[in-house]
């Protein structure tokens, strides 16, 4: 909405226009009238819309035509009096007023017009019948009135029209002569449908009128008034009302029906509220909200952009099945003017077999969008209504911005949910089946995409120590002398190199020394196409010595061509490498137990309570039953014993790895400690397995006393 009105009165000599502004302000035919009255500002607090409004008045016998031009130039609309009495004045508003400011205004920005027919108190009859084929004839004439400077009549009135004309234009929401809104406003009054809808079931029932109303009016409507809507549009149109509610088309006629009844400022409020400016396009203040990010400082959405998120996919997933179909993910994005989400995004998140996006990956993308471009994020959630369903002040409410990463440092401790590991290695080394084995993809499935389809990132969830952490990998183009600052500055990197190619092991030594020898960004050497034989690597070093000499893990064996689904250990490790990055390897910091130690005992209670959590989110997004979840529950925590079973022996095989690369590296440090270690860690291996046969028992009694009843 503008932030002030100017408001210009042109018209053949003598119609009155000075008089016009001088009753206005002094509420009183003046005696003595001027021959041009001076600039005049109406305060903000004393003017119906609350903005401040400037009348200028025009005199021919003081100003030149230059003055002219220059006034209707700085115009935002133009009142052009005529007297009701004398016709040479009314037919100069179409032989030379309205020709003359279509000349001077750009034809697609016309400034609006209002005709006012002065000195009414001198005649008896009405000028209507004159002046309606004009108003026909041009569409830039927002109305006529009619009114006496002498009497007082309808002059406040006059400049309130003014005004609404700026500030509620009926130009880019009716066309007169169709007698129907314009493409645009339908197109906005649709999207603003949609969103209200909150169940997605193409109907406005009681509760969402009514938020849509507090929504834009701060007041609900009365039980009475909220049928006698329902009623006006039952009796105009057949399918306006369903089910007690009102449809779209029932929607949109009631705002044609405000606009032909001149209320068309309802319209404007709602498009207004809804993020809309004069010409029916979102804002860029509404779109993009401010947002500070300071350096070393990354982007994440919070709980409550997760839960409007969630309920956004409910309200589309129509067939519950906890995944979007191709229609559906249509359907969502329709309040947008364009498809955000290319065929790219089922190559970066996860899928189910039919390669639709499930729930997780659907939230996985959009924590992807808000980490490498939070602008867009914005920009996606102001189009899904997000400040306005959520009742908040714009869609910066809903990120958070993370602490900087050399504060983590210092605190050996991070708040951040998405960790960013960066894919380097020689073309060919297995990156992009390394990406995509992360999402469950083995070999056979990776063959089915597209190359145009192809994704340079990959985004799940990996659990760390119980916590649920995202972790996003980018594959970086293997172009060695040209990295940039972004290639280079993540959380963890990973070395890919092909056991089966002798020169691979290369690309990843040199890039190593040369960008992160002396970094403390942790970096794991992935030995990929471990199911291939493997090749003695043309290099001084041999992959393991090379580990050992700069204290990293040795390499980690990958493949992805397998029956079954690739494992997710590697990524567990990479996403505690990321979270710890002080460790020299995939270890919980001074302060936090590794597995295997003390710590595993606490990580052996997570489990249940992340299941729980998991469960319950997942009966939110499919059915709202509990029954099914609780059911599933038992077989998940059944399974769960024998993956914590492996995970513990895991963990052993982790320490005896440490011992092994501490004890190679520096041969002074006493074995007597190490094996200490190694004995607590089977004491609490111990401890861990039975806490977790523990709470598998205690549900298995929580279910009988559940069938009992």
């Amino acid at each position: 909405m503008r932030k002030d009105v100017r408001i210009l009165l042109v018209g053949e000599p003598k119609v009155g226009k000075t008089s016009l502004i001088m009753s206005l302000v002094s509420e009183e035919f003046p005696e003595a009238v001027p021959l041009r009255a001076e600039e005049i500002t109406i305060p903000a607090d004393v003017t119906p819309e609350r903005v401040p409004t400037h009348i200028v008045d025009y005199s021919e016998a003081e100003q030149s035509d230059e003055q002219l031009y220059h006034e209707i130039s700085k115009a935002n609309v133009i009142c052009i009096v005529y007297s009701v009495n004398n016709k040479k004045s009314i037919e100069k508003v179409t032989s030379h007023w309205i020709p003359l400011i279509n000349e001077r205004t750009d034809k697609d920005s016309r400034v609006p017009l209002i005709l006012v027919g002065n000195k009414s108190d001198l005649v008896e009859h009405s000028s209507m019948e004159t002046i309606l084929p004009i108003m026909n004839q041009y569409s830039e004439i927002e109305t006529c009135v009619e009114c006496s400077a002498k009497n007082l009549k309808n002059i406040s009135e006059l400049f309130y029209y003014a005004q609404k004309a700026v500030l509620h234009p009926t130009g880019p929401l009716y066309c007169p002569e169709e007698k129907e809104m314009k493409p645009p406003c339908i197109k906005a009054l649709t999207r603003i449908f949609k969103v209200s809808d909150l169940d997605n079931d193409g109907i406005l029932n009681d509760i969402e009128l009514n938020f849509f109303q507090r929504t834009c009016f701060n007041m609900p409507l009365a039980p009475q008034a909220l049928e006698d809507v329902k009623n006006v549009v039952r009796r105009n149109m057949a399918d306006g009302v369903q089910d007690n509610g009102l449809t779209l088309k029932g929607f949109l006629f009631l705002h044609t029906l405000f606009i032909q009844r001149g209320r068309h400022e309802t319209t404007w409020t709602v498009l207004r509220r809804f993020g809309y400016d004069d010409d029916l396009e979102l804002t860029q203040e509404y779109l993009f909200p401010l947002l500070k990010i300071p350096p070393d400082c990354t982007t994440e959405l919070n709980h409550n952009a997760y839960l409007f998120l969630q309920s956004v996919f409910d309200k589309h997933d129509k067939d519950r099945d906890c995944a979007l179909s191709p229609e559906e993910l249509q359907d969502l994005f329709k309040v947008f003017p364009y498809m955000p989400w290319g065929p790219d995004v089922n190559n970066t998140v996860c899928t189910n077999e039919q390669g639709w996006i499930t729930y997780q990956g659907y939230l996985s993308q959009w924590t992807l969008t808000t980490y490498l471009d939070v602008q867009r994020c914005l920009e996606y959630l102001g189009y899904l209504g997000y400040s306005i369903i959520c009742e908040q002040e714009s869609q910066a409410a809903a990120i958070t911005v993370t602490r900087n990463k050399r504060i983590d440092l210092q605190k050996k401790q991070t708040q951040r949910s998405v960790f960013r590991c960066n894919i380097f290695g020689a073309k060919g080394s297995g990156k992009s089946g390394f990406l995509q084995a992360f999402l469950g993809r083995n070999l056979q499935r990776q063959k089915t995409i597209r190359q145009d389809h192809k994704s340079f990132y990959a985004i799940s969830t990996t659990y760390v120590y119980g916590q649920e952490k995202y972790l996003l990998l980018h594959e970086v183009f293997p172009d060695f002398d040209f990295l940039s600052d972004s290639d280079l500055n993540c959380d963890v990197v990973c070395l890919v190199y092909d056991i089966s190619n002798p020169r691979s092991f290369e690309y990843c030594a040199k890039l190593y020394k040369q960008y992160f020898l002396d970094s403390k960004t942790p970096c794991m050497v992935i030995a990929a196409k471990s199911d291939l034989h493997e090749a003695r690597q043309l290099y001084s070093l041999s992959p393991l010595e090379f580990c050992r000499k700069h204290k990293m893990h040795p390499p980690q064996s990958f493949t992805c061509n397998t029956a079954e689904v690739p494992s997710k250990d590697i990524y567990m490790k990479l996403t505690t490498m990321a979270m710890y990055p002080c460790c020299g390897h995939a270890g919980a910091p001074a302060g936090h137990e590794r597995p295997g130690t003390r710590g595993t005992a606490l990580t052996s209670a997570l489990p249940l309570v992340c299941l729980l959590s998991h469960a319950r989110l997942r009966c939110m997004c499919t059915c709202n039953r509990l029954r099914p979840c609780v059911e599933e529950l038992g077989a998940i925590l059944l399974a769960d014993q024998e993956s914590s079973l492996i995970q513990q022996v895991h963990a052993v095989s982790h320490v005896e790895e440490s011992v092994y690369m501490e004890s190679s590296i520096d041969p002074a440090v006493p074995r007597h400690v190490t094996q200490g270690d190694a004995k607590s860690s089977s004491f609490w291996l111990r401890a861990s397995v039975g806490a977790t046969v523990f709470a598998v028992l205690g549900f298995a009694v929580y279910r009988a006393l559940l069938k009992q009843r």
